[in-house]
């Protein structure tokens, strides 16, 4: 029975794994909230998604992956076992690989919901046993990138020599010029960037202030996203256009068409 059980799983993984290896990596997809979905990182990586976002909650001595403090733990799941685990074991089954032969890593954007300094301090914890698979100043060649949103510890990252996460950061942190090993992404909600509600064309207005936005992110080698922006098609176009590198989304199959459309030939 239990060999039964050790193949079915073999199987399982390997037809996964055959699936996933013919998608096409998409280095503008963002995947928000990922872990509402039925199957949390697995689904966003079979749509080819490269950057997902998990929200964290510092509950009894454990990390939870939920928005909102539950009144019951029961059937939610620990960052570790809904992140950490799966991705350890799915880089070595792809020899190295998050997608395989892709060399950039793919970014982690964990999302403290509780207060940052304890939260911090068990995520690091948890984090060291995977140091090797995370794409540091040190580690260059690390198949995931750890960027720490929300409750941010910024000033503590900011004074450890070899941190193992980086900071998201916000359009007023560009002042500060910020190396973007400490600080690779720059964030901010779409309605405090944009009046416009998605609907018809962009305003000339808006598109200047998003272009001007995107070309002072990406001088300090950084990369721009905007959360809570409108599910519209003309929405995710205009902002390409203008230099938003990741598009927020929790409609992983529309995104994947989308972006896989605008990178054909």
């Amino acid at each position: 029975m239990r060999l039964c059980i050790f193949v079915a799983c073999l199987i399982g993984q390997a037809l996964f794994f055959k699936v996933e290896a013919q998608v096409k990596p998409l280095p503008n997809a963002h995947a928000h909230n990922d872990y509402l979905h039925k199957k949390p990182l697995l689904d966003a990586l079979s749509y080819g998604f490269t950057s997902i976002e998990a929200d964290i909650h510092l509950i009894d001595g454990e990390l939870y992956v939920v928005h909102d403090k539950p009144s019951s733990l029961q059937n939610i799941l620990t960052l570790k076992k809904a992140y950490l685990e799966p991705l350890s074991q799915h880089i070595a089954l792809n020899k190295g690989y998050v997608y395989p032969g892709y060399s950039p890593a793919i970014y982690l954007m964990i999302d403290i919901k509780t207060d940052a300094e304890p939260t911090y301090a068990l995520l690091k914890k948890q984090l060291t046993p995977y140091a090797s698979l995370l794409q540091t100043k040190n580690n260059p060649d690390g198949r995931v990138k750890v960027v720490l949103s929300g409750n941010r510890p910024t000033g503590t990252v900011q004074q450890e020599a070899t941190p193992l996460v980086s900071i998201d950061g916000r359009p007023e942190d560009l002042a500060a010029n910020h190396a973007s090993d400490f600080m690779p992404v720059i964030s901010q909600n779409y309605s405090k960037v944009l009046k416009w509600n998605g609907e018809g064309t962009i305003p000339e207005a808006d598109e200047q202030i998003l272009r001007k936005l995107a070309v002072e992110t990406h001088k300090q080698g950084k990369k721009l996203r905007l959360w809570a922006s409108p599910e519209k098609l003309n929405v995710w176009k205009s902002l390409l256009e203008a230099g938003v590198d990741f598009i927020n989304t929790d409609k992983l199959q529309e995104l994947q068409t989308f972006l896989s459309a605008q990178t054909k030939p």
